[in-house]
């Protein structure tokens, strides 16, 4: 895929006759119109994007893009790279958070080495590497077109296997010391928003990590030129300058997502910083959105303001692999068990109530 092919992508509309018909259902639920407010809407939008007046998130799987960051050189992390590996090892034995989340909930989980700093296969991960982590945004872009434009290609393509495997919802997740950075950059650059206002302590850093954090950011930004005339063509060279391969990745997914009409409940900043980037490469992917929570970081409220989209919790979170997403799954399980067994005002021998607006 070259970049022109990228941007000629284009998106169908999920299905507003679908939409409707799901809506329709819940109506002859016994219970007061809409009162189950945001999991009424987001299972008509789950039935719209899968065109089905049944719709179905019993098949599960969230991807987890696990890739290294050069900008970590710069002080912005209170850990080393070699976590990445570390948890990608646990993610593949299947004893990180996310695999014990996933397990409760029923869900499977694809671990992705698109840009891990080390040599090894990793067993139980696949292996889409691009390269060994990106470059020190401060010293030369993270990534090439052709990097960028592979990670990007590798989300689809998954989200195709995965579709033709019998996957009805997706979930975003990422693994990558260093990646609060290199989002919370993109998202400034995206929004042309000041770091002071978004950036957050990631895993955990001093006041004094906290400015050199900010500091690093602010000097990026200032490093690169974003004046394209073209809104696609920006956002890829903030993506390509800035980013990193398991935000490349993760972009693709939801870029995918969309391609082949499956939902994806994206979760914390990282996941929707892709999210922003994806929306803004291939407009009209965030209608195949989900956003799971509005997560501790400050730049999640901004992406998800930008994207039009509604978290389905609060909760603080900040754990990453995607475990807040998984925590929403259970939430839309218990919805749409509700959506196929409640009793309908028909077994009550009572009226439906009758909607006004």
């Amino acid at each position: 895929m070259n970049k022109q092919e990228l941007f000629n992508l284009s998106i169908d509309k999920p299905d507003e006759k679908s939409f409707r018909l799901v809506k329709e259902s819940w109506d002859k639920i016994s219970k007061p119109l809409d009162s189950l407010g945001d999991f009424e809407d987001v299972i008509c939008r789950i039935g719209a994007i899968q065109k089905s007046v049944s719709p179905s998130v019993i098949r599960k799987t969230l991807i987890v893009m696990c890739a290294d960051n050069g900008i970590v050189s710069e002080g912005v992390s209170q850990s080393g790279s070699d976590i990445t590996k570390a948890v990608a090892v646990a993610l593949g034995k299947g004893i990180s958070s996310a695999s014990t989340m996933a397990g409760k909930v029923g869900a499977d989980v694809v671990t992705v080495d698109i840009g891990i700093d080390c040599n090894d296969r990793i067993e139980g991960v696949l292996d889409r590497k691009v390269r060994k982590g990106t470059s020190d945004f401060l010293k030369e872009p993270a990534m090439s077109t052709e990097e960028a434009l592979s990670a990007i290609e590798a989300g689809i393509s998954l989200v195709k296997e995965l579709s033709e495997k019998g996957t009805d919802i997706l979930a975003t997740g990422e693994m990558g010391i260093g990646n609060t950075t290199t989002s919370t950059a993109v998202i400034c650059a995206m929004l042309e928003l000041d770091p002071s206002d978004v950036t957050g302590r990631g895993a955990g850093l001093s006041h004094e990590g906290l400015f050199r954090k900010i500091e690093v950011i602010r000097e990026g930004l200032s490093k690169y030129s974003f004046n394209m005339e073209s809104d696609k063509e920006r956002a890829f060279e903030i993506l390509r300058t800035l980013g990193g391969l398991d935000i490349a990745g993760l972009c693709g997914v939801c870029i995918g997502a969309a391609i082949y009409h499956v939902p994806v409940m994206l979760d914390g900043v990282i996941s929707t910083c892709a999210a922003l980037v994806a929306n803004a490469l291939v407009p009209g992917v965030s209608e195949y959105m989900i956003a799971s929570h509005s997560g501790r970081e400050k730049g999640n409220i901004f992406t998800l303001s930008a994207l039009g989209l509604k978290p389905l919790m609060n909760g603080n979170l900040a754990l990453g692999e995607g475990t807040g997403a998984l925590m929403a799954f259970t939430l839309l399980d218990v919805a749409m068990d509700f959506y196929y067994n409640a009793a309908k005002f028909a077994d009550y021998e009572i009226d439906d109530y009758e909607r006004f607006d």
